[in-house]
């Protein structure tokens, strides 16, 4: 169902069952997928690609073109996944041409007034709260859930499972599975409730939190608790993963004070 009151461009490509209410704009080269409901007052510029199911809210913005001074007017993309929701006055910029594109991932959700910048990556099931800013080339992994009104600086990367705290300045890499808090950002423990909520057993999360452990809390330096970690700790996808993380930051990761992990994560 299309309202009368809606502009779509004869070249947009919309699928089977799609839905725009009215005073929505959609330009030309945009695609939507089946079963995506378009709010009232959305707009959709060229570039767009949007997956199956989604839901876009009044107001929001999909594609327009980056806030990026480089920006030459290079053909990009924004893309958005399946099952996507982007909740009133989101708005999704293209990427330039350092990747041609941003994406968001499946299962997403996009909060009110929440913005993502130019060549952002958010991966699977994330969550983006009211208001956060995301500057350019951020990466979100999948499960990760940013607090409201947080800003995270250009090209920082945030693992997977991680929790951000609501108001909190991102200027460092995040490694896998934690939650960060406070000013300066800190490591303030393992996202122990956010891991069970996913199917991790207690063992896996002390796993996890044994790693942290000695990250944090040993005295040792990054390269010195990386290989002993490496060395001493058993193999696992979790433990390769936090390794992989860390070595391939660019920022530098969050540090934390050496609090004591039980107090606050007890399994």
């Amino acid at each position: 169902m299309h309202s009368p009151l809606a502009y779509i461009h004869p070249e947009a490509q919309l699928g089977e069952n799609v839905v725009v209410h009215p005073f929505s704009y959609i330009d030309k080269d945009t695609v939507i997928g089946d079963n995506t409901v378009i709010g009232p007052n959305a707009t959709i510029y060229a570039g767009s690609r949007i997956g199956k199911n989604g839901r876009i809210f009044p107001g929001a913005v999909i594609g327009a073109i980056p806030q990026d001074l480089k920006f030459e007017g290079e053909y990009t993309l924004a893309i958005l996944g399946d099952n996507v929701t982007v909740r009133e006055n989101v708005t999704v910029n293209r990427g330039t041409k350092a990747s041609g594109k941003t994406v968001v991932g499946n299962n997403v959700l996009l909060m009110a007034n929440a913005h993502v910048a130019h060549d952002c990556i958010v991966k699977d099931h994330a969550i983006i709260v009211n208001n956060v800013a995301l500057a350019g080339h951020v990466e979100v992994g999948e499960w990760t859930i940013i607090g409201g009104l947080a800003a995270v600086q250009q090209f920082v990367k945030i693992g997977p499972h991680v929790m951000v705290s609501g108001g909190s300045l991102v200027r460092k890499d995040i490694p896998p599975f934690v939650r960060v808090a406070k000013e300066p950002l800190q490591y303030v423990g393992v996202n122990s409730i956010g891991l069970r909520r996913r199917g991790f057993t207690d063992e896996k999360i002390r796993e996890i939190q044994d790693i942290y452990r000695i990250l944090y809390l040993s005295g040792m330096n990054i390269g010195q608790a990386l290989e002993y970690i490496e060395k001493e700790m058993p193999v696992s996808k979790e433990r390769d993963m936090i390794i992989d993380f860390i070595r391939n930051s660019t920022k530098g990761i969050v540090r934390g004070k050496f609090i004591t992990e039980e107090k606050n994560n007890k399994i």
